[in-house]
């Protein structure tokens, strides 16, 4: 299994750049590619920049124009379309960057790419505020003790038990149309999640207390 990639979408830019020494591929889409090189992102790192293009000019384009991959389906947004191509090069864990931020419907939109690509890909948004993607029925993380711990139902789970957090669940159910799991907050190191039906978005966040 090859390892694993940094990818850049055009949301909000992170504060902090990550460590970009972990990765095996790094990529982004052309939107982000504005920000990265306003940040000073080393471009030479890139491996590749995927999108349309229709607002690029200036003298990094053209240094790095060997890097462009050109990806005009309309019928997909370009989040997918850089998933695509990284499932095409062999990987399958994707640390994601922008996803958040901007356009609200953009970030919704997001999401459901998450949602399509979940059973084949290990992807996890970061932001200045949390980390957050799908997780499996069988799920525990250690080292969140006082972070919050926000649970999203996608669009619905059942049967589902937590533990510890301040507000446990057992054997409950969450739906987008009556009871979500946001704002919660664990009280131990780790916090183990199980339920049965379903799919389930986890949002862990900075120190709580």
């Amino acid at each position: 299994m090859r390892g694993k990639v940094l990818l850049f979408i055009n949301g909000d830019a992170p504060k902090i750049l990550p460590d970009a020494g972990q990765y095996e591929l790094i990529a982004c889409t052309d939107g982000a590619f504005h920000y990265l090189k306003n940040m000073g992102f080393p471009l030479e790192k890139l491996d590749f920049i995927s999108g349309d293009f229709d607002s690029h000019s200036g003298s990094d384009e053209n240094i790095y124009h060997e890097k462009f991959i050109h990806t005009p389906d309309q019928d997909k947004t370009d989040f997918h379309k850089a998933l695509d191509l990284i499932l095409e090069q062999g990987f399958s864990t994707v640390d994601v960057f922008g996803g958040s931020g901007g356009e609200q419907d953009h970030f919704l939109g997001n999401l459901t790419v998450a949602y399509t690509f979940k059973d084949i890909m290990n992807l996890k948004f970061y932001d200045e505020f949390s980390e957050y993607y799908f997780i499996p029925p069988s799920f525990s993380v250690k080292g969140v003790n006082n972070k919050m711990i926000s649970l999203y139902p996608f669009p619905y789970v059942e049967n589902i038990t937590t533990k510890g957090v301040n507000w446990p669940l057992t054997n409950g159910s969450l739906s987008i149309t009556s009871r979500i799991g946001t704002r919660n907050f664990a009280v131990e190191d780790e916090v183990s999640i199980e339920y049965e039906k379903g799919d389930l978005l986890i949002f862990i966040g900075k120190n709580y207390l």
